[in-house]
């Protein structure tokens, strides 16, 4: 995946910035000092006594060390006086119907429902589990446990019960907020009855759930209280927030388990708030007066950083949207754009990609015209998607950010600074200021510009999870002694040091002994004219070992035929050579994708090998399974 030539923000966006050319200079020349640039977003109840306690050599890292805080008063309390009546949130539900709560609102639902959970028992260090859809109320209760120093646990509203129960039991969690259900794409989703059998498979009893009415008339059992209910029988009620120390806990959530047993993630209050707020400020340019919209899921860690904590941080507006981008129709993103003014649309080039097949007919039926940044998020976007959201979502003149950061980092580590830097499609672009990213040789030595090799953070950073601010293992590079963060992504980086992820190290396919990487076939075959996106994946073979099979998604006028087969083919023979070829290009009007975007290519493989792919609570799109097995019977007979 190579980037094209660079693109200069405009001059007017320059002029504008939230952060100077200057800023690069000074975490170069004061570093970790410098980053009291991000503690001085924040309002401290006691002010930290140094901003990173740390002997030079290892663990543990102590952000902000010494320092008081409360992430719930840093999102509402101290914004009352100056943006009381500003709006906080803005609410797009998925049957059409809209909510908006100022900063006002917001602080008292989010006092009346800490007081209701206090009542309930929740005590600071209580790890309070939130399984809810995109709702305003899931905002309301992860800034009510923050109120009360208690831990939440959000997961994920589309996973199994299986995946409820192991982690609320790996959080030792006995409390848990949960909704009775949810639409999706029209149809209702009955989550109570999930929520109900994993707490009969947990091997403790809750101390109380609370049940946010979505659907309506919801039947209540013992310990199981309606959310409605508690939020009046508290109005009123104030619940002062209590002082946490920097290095505390402010939640912890678990990897999506798509790919193997969930992992915990614990971030802190003070360096991860921080971060946030730095980089919602510096990279995605946000300002107090904005309107800025991410379309991830608040069950994932997208959603945590740049939906909720960073925005709200800031006291700005952040728009919260409960659906599908094609639900009810293919403009449906856009007629939010216009109706609610955006100003930063944040979204996943997977997203991005379904766009370019729809066409751009939907993007131009809206004026788009508030819009003045736009960012990217979760995977590499290749060049062509990049060049079709600046020009048709852009309008030419919106700077893209496409961000580089993961679960365990917490906050965007890699991404070019709008006001400052050119952006290069197709890479991610530098470090961020005061992040010491490289791409590394096994043995720990650095790589040659446009040598690849392995992503890797050379020193701490803010938003560093509380295991990896105090766990040895996490890090060190194959054969190195210095301390360092292995992403596990590969990545390449140029002469300028913009650095280009191209993919998981361990997505490449053993082809007759060779290692053939997923991202760079997958980046031949979506340059093809017509070409959407694309899925690259390893299925069984008798003599090779391991053949590529490609998943292909044409875009919407495009038809599905020979030719445009054999453009595929011949474009990774160009780009890679014959061994890279796919054996077989299977032509599909979706892939399988998880409700934050992400292509399952596991499920993929499976189907493929023809394995069971079990559960698919996790797809947007389930339907999508049974049709891919049907073009795999078809191309088996064939």
């Amino acid at each position: 995946m190579e980037a094209d030539d660079p693109v200069e923000p405009p001059a007017a966006f320059r002029d504008r910035a939230n952060v100077a050319t200057d800023v690069r200079e000074r975490f170069a020349t004061a570093w970790p000092e410098a980053w009291d640039a991000a503690g001085d977003l924040l309002d401290w109840f006691e002010p930290y006594d140094a901003v990173l306690d740390w002997d030079g050599e290892g663990p543990p890292f102590r952000w902000f060390a010494g320092g008081r805080l409360n992430a719930s008063h840093e999102c509402l309390d101290r914004h009352l006086a100056e943006r009381k009546n500003r709006l906080a949130l803005r609410w797009e539900g998925r049957l059409g119907e809209t909510r908006a709560y100022t900063y006002l609102d917001l602080h008292r639902e989010v006092n009346a429902f800490a007081a209701a959970l206090r009542e309930l028992g929740v005590e600071a260090d209580d790890v309070v589990t939130l399984y809810m859809p995109v709702v305003p109320e899931l905002v309301v209760a992860m800034l009510a446990c923050a109120r009360l120093g208690a831990p939440h646990n959000v997961v994920f509203a589309g996973f199994s019960a299986d995946a409820l129960t192991t982690r609320m039991e790996r959080a030792d969690s006995a409390f848990l907020v949960t909704c009775d259900g949810y639409y999706r794409r029209g149809d209702a989703m009955n989550q109570k009855r999930r929520a109900d059998r994993a707490r009969m498979a947990l091997d403790y009893d809750l101390r109380a759930t609370v049940v946010v009415e979505r659907l309506g008339g919801a039947r209540l059992g013992p310990d199981q209280h309606d959310y409605d209910a508690l939020v009046e029988r508290h109005a009123g009620a104030t619940v002062d927030p209590v002082p946490r120390d920097a290095g505390d806990t402010l939640f912890q959530m678990y990897t999506s388990g798509t790919t193997g047993t969930p992992k915990s993630v614990a971030h802190t209050t003070g360096g991860y708030l921080a971060h946030v707020a730095w980089t919602s400020r510096a990279v995605l340019d946000v300002k107090p007066e904005d309107t800025y919209w991410c379309t991830a899921d608040i069950g994932w860690i997208t959603g945590h950083s740049y939906v909720v904590y960073g925005p709200l941080a800031l006291g700005t507006t952040t728009v919260l949207y409960e659906g599908t981008p094609d639900h009810p129709e293919r403009d449906r993103v856009w007629e939010i754009v216009e109706r609610n003014a955006v100003d930063t649309f944040y979204t996943a080039p997977t997203a991005i990609r379904s766009f370019v097949k729809w066409g751009e007919q939907h993007p131009e039926a809206h004026d788009l015209s508030s819009l003045r940044l736009l960012g990217t998020v979760g995977e590499p976007i290749d060049p062509s998607a990049w060049r079709w959201y600046h020009e048709h979502i852009g309008g030419g003149e919106c700077p893209v950010v496409d961000t580089w950061w993961q679960t365990e980092t917490g906050a965007i580590l890699v991404s070019t600074l709008p006001g400052v830097d050119a952006m290069k499609p197709g890479s991610a672009g530098p470090p961020l200021p005061g992040i010491d990213a490289a791409v590394l040789r096994p043995d720990g030595s650095e790589c040659d510009p446009g040598e690849t090799g392995l992503l890797a953070i050379r020193s701490p950073w803010p938003g560093m999870p509380r295991e990896l601010a105090h766990a040895t293992d996490w890090g060190r590079a194959a054969a190195g002694e210095e301390w360092c963060y292995l992403a596990g992504d590969e990545a390449v980086a140029d002469e300028d040091g913009y650095i280009t992820v191209l993919g998981r190290a361990d997505d490449v396919i053993n082809v007759s002994g060779r290692r053939v990487g997923t991202a760079e076939v997958e980046s031949a075959v979506v340059a093809v004219e017509g070409v959407a996106e694309a899925a690259v994946i390893g299925v069984d073979h008798p003599t090779r070992g391991t053949a590529v099979h490609a998943y292909v998604s044409p875009e919407v006028d495009r038809a599905a035929d020979d030719s445009l087969r054999e453009s595929v083919l011949a474009a990774v023979e160009a780009a890679i050579g014959p061994l890279a070829s796919p054996e077989q290009v299977v032509f599909t009007p979706e892939l399988p994708k998880t409700r934050s975007g992400k292509i399952m290519r596991r499920l993929l493989e499976a189907v493929a090998n023809g394995e069971e792919y079990g559960d698919t609570s996790a797809l947007r799109n389930p339907e999508v399974v049974g049709e891919l097995e049907v073009r795999r019977e078809g191309v088996s007979d064939e």
